[in-house]
């Protein structure tokens, strides 16, 4: 009689396990990285009235994208991606938190709740998106 159960989690070869933990460790870099990198932005002072690019928030949620999707494909399962922005939201939360000595690195203007809800939004949802499968060579046909 066959088992029809999924795998579980830990069922994951080493290989892919180990992957997930590069991938969760990205994410803490990204999140500490982009915590300070977040806040730069272009000024700009138009006829119409002052223009700010926040180049730094948009800067790093294309890093964060890329690091979701990359976990993804280099580990080829979903986890990896589930990992790496669990990492980054983990850093997040604590960047975003009062530190001992009364100092806070991401405070709550509107460029950072555009980088905390665009990140979260924007990671979600790269992490939900299927690993493709790779494909085996064809077979020659005689």
């Amino acid at each position: 009689m066959a088992d029809d159960t999924p795998p579980a989690v830990t069922d994951l070869p080493p290989r892919r396990l180990g992957l997930g933990i590069i991938g969760l460790l990205v994410g803490v870099v990204v999140g500490i990285l982009g915590g300070y990198v977040q806040a730069m932005r272009y000024v700009w002072e138009s006829p119409w009235g002052i223009v700010v690019i926040p180049w730094g928030a948009l800067l790093v949620l294309l890093v964060l994208v890329l690091t979701v999707r990359g976990a993804a494909w280099l580990a080829m399962t979903r986890w990896a991606a589930w990992a790496a922005f669990i990492g980054w939201l983990a850093m997040t939360i604590l960047l975003s938190s009062e530190s001992p000595g009364g100092s806070i690195a991401l405070s709550g203007g509107g460029r950072q709740l555009f980088y905390l809800i665009g990140g979260v939004v924007l990671a979600a949802a790269t992490a939900t998106i299927p690993v493709p499968l790779r494909r085996a060579a064809p077979v020659p046909v005689r």
